[in-house]
């Protein structure tokens, strides 16, 4: 049987452009040679749909936009499509009202045939607050051309038990389909991704067809939805090898014989390019997907807005990106000429606006209740203020949005400050350690200086004061980062930390206290793209409370 799998962008509640792209892909499937065609969990409005599942006209519009599906795509050709479902037995035995749902187009009809039973609430995903779990995922087998095909629907996947050494969940729905007599296991997935996602989705999903002895196809979304990113990548594989090599952080068609030998190795890839392509493809949905064009950075000649201005550029091209270098009287020379170096290697327009005017203006103005007191923080602070401001004012004249240009490393701590470097629309690299900035940075000058190497090389300062260094607040970024990583991402209690990083343990206390001070910073924080697994938008401290650690 020749299979396509069909890897699209599907946008968020755009019924109508999301059945086009559905149409399309079927007609190219059908032309391709493929019977059946395989489309990504919730292809038809987009995932996640979050709260418009709550809106009747939302339900009515997405019910009929299926039913117009199923007469527009070729009669000739089946198709799987995720969607979503009334829950039929709500009205009797209680429960939420929908199923996250794969529909069979087939005659011009949609029949549903399988429904998700595994339902994530950890991470970003909330699904049970909308979706009634399928308790009986034996039920999600079809008969297509004569083949049996058991169909499962993303987290279905992922309860192995063998494979994760314990499960989350009560049941295995591929062992399910399996026993039901599956002779192919299909997967429609809306899977984001995180670093290191592709190889070890690769890994279970061999794992399950080594251990069930069937082929397994999953086919996963691709684009960005805000902070989440989705990569594709999707698979068809046995316990010999993959049938193809994935494609990755763009749509693709792949139409595959479930006859044929599978025999391909897996090719690896590399962390900084997969990172890269994470941040480029968000920028550019997130931009044009809200109907923009343009973006602002401001530039202060350091390294976290080189890179975002970067990658801007890839994503968007150079016509499409302003940067502003914005000195004050405390600023260097060196800033202000690496900026404007940054602007002429990537071709960039580039403005310099100083605010030592404002910076005189806020202390005359402020001189009254400022008066008896020493310059400080506040002081400082309004230096990044200004230049947000300015930033905003150039967005709102000309039609740009502004790029926050911070990183996981200063979020973590609080190092930031609020309405001003933390202003924008988007923080692209806001989940990069500032180790990992300096490392993707130097992967972008891999062919030729695009970021200027002083940028790269030169102690990071935020120049709000003379001589002033992040070390002067922080430790250096590669003793830092190390204790981030386990307090945030790994969960590590203080002592714990110490003694995997060798930091002293009251050190380490005192950036844990500053880890949990910050929380009501990054709760203000602009949408973070997420590129790990403990990324801001999956992380739920409360934002009010008094745990300390000693």
């Amino acid at each position: 049987m020749r299979i396509a799998l069909c890897q699209i962008d599907a946008t968020v509640g755009d019924l109508a452009g999301n059945s086009d792209r559905i149409v399309d892909f079927a007609n190219r499937a059908l032309r391709q040679g493929a019977e059946v065609a395989v489309f990504p969990e919730l292809a038809l409005c987009g995932y996640p749909p979050e709260d418009l599942l709550r809106r009747r006209e939302f339900m009515r519009q997405h019910d009929a936009a299926l039913r117009a599906l199923a007469a527009r795509v070729p009669p000739s050709l089946d198709v799987l499509v995720g969607c979503v479902a009334v829950n039929e037995r709500a009205e009797h035995v209680g429960g939420r009202p929908l199923h996250n749902a794969v529909a069979l187009l087939q005659g011009g009809a949609a029949r549903i045939v399988a429904r998700k039973s595994l339902l994530p609430t950890y991470d970003v995903f909330d699904e049970s607050r909308y979706f009634e779990p399928w308790r009986t995922p034996r039920e999600n087998v079809v008969t297509l051309r004569g083949r049996r095909v058991g169909i499962v629907v993303c987290e279905d996947g992922w309860n192995d038990e063998q494979f994760f050494g314990r499960r989350l969940y009560a049941i295995d729905p591929v062992a399910e389909v399996v026993a039901a007599g599956a002779e192919l296991v299909v997967n429609l997935s809306a899977s984001p991704w995180s670093v290191g996602k592709e190889a070890f989705r690769h890994r279970m999903v061999a794992a399950a067809a080594a251990r069930h002895r069937v082929r397994m196809l999953y086919v996963n979304l691709v684009g960005g939805d805000v902070e989440l990113q989705f990569d594709g990548g999707s698979l068809a594989l046995d316990a010999r090898g993959v049938a193809f090599q994935p494609i990755a952080w763009q749509e693709a068609l792949l139409v595959v014989d479930t006859d044929a030998p599978w025999q391909q190795p897996l090719a690896p890839v590399q962390k900084e390019a997969t990172q890269h392509a994470a941040i480029v493809q968000g920028l550019r949905c997130y931009v044009q997907k809200f109907g923009f064009r343009k973006v602002v950075v401001g530039l202060s000649g350091g390294i976290d807005s080189a890179l975002v201005a970067a990658l801007a550029v890839d994503a968007l091209g150079a016509e499409n990106v302003t940067g502003l270098a914005m000195p004050s009287s405390h600023s260097s020379a060196h800033s202000l000429a690496d900026a404007k170096a940054l602007a002429d290697n990537l071709g960039i327009e580039f403005h310099v606006l100083p605010i030592a005017p404002l910076q005189e203006a806020f202390t005359e103005v402020l001189q009254p209740v400022f008066a008896g007191t020493d310059p400080g923080l506040a002081e400082e602070n309004l230096q990044s203020r200004a230049r947000g401001t300015l930033l905003m004012a150039f967005a709102n004249k000309h039609g740009h949005l502004v790029l926050t240009t911070g990183n996981k490393s200063e979020c973590a701590v609080g190092y930031c400050t609020i309405y001003g470097d933390t202003n924008g629309a988007l923080a692209p690299i806001a989940d990069l350690w500032k180790t990992e900035v300096w490392a993707l940075s130097r992967w972008l000058n891999r062919d030729g200086e695009r970021i200027p190497a002083r940028s790269i090389e030169k102690p990071p300062s935020a120049e709000l004061r003379p001589g002033q260094f992040d070390t002067d607040s922080l430790p250096p970024y590669p003793e830092l980062d190390p204790v981030l990583r386990c307090l945030i991402e790994e969960g590590l209690s203080v002592a714990a930390t110490a003694e995997c990083t060798g930091m002293a343990r009251e050190r380490v206390a005192e950036l844990f206290d500053r880890v949990q001070n910050s929380e009501w910073k990054r709760y203000q924080y602009p949408p973070t793209l997420r590129l790990t697994e403990h990324c801001w938008s999956g992380r739920r401290m409360p934002v009010m409370h008094r745990y300390r650690e000693r």
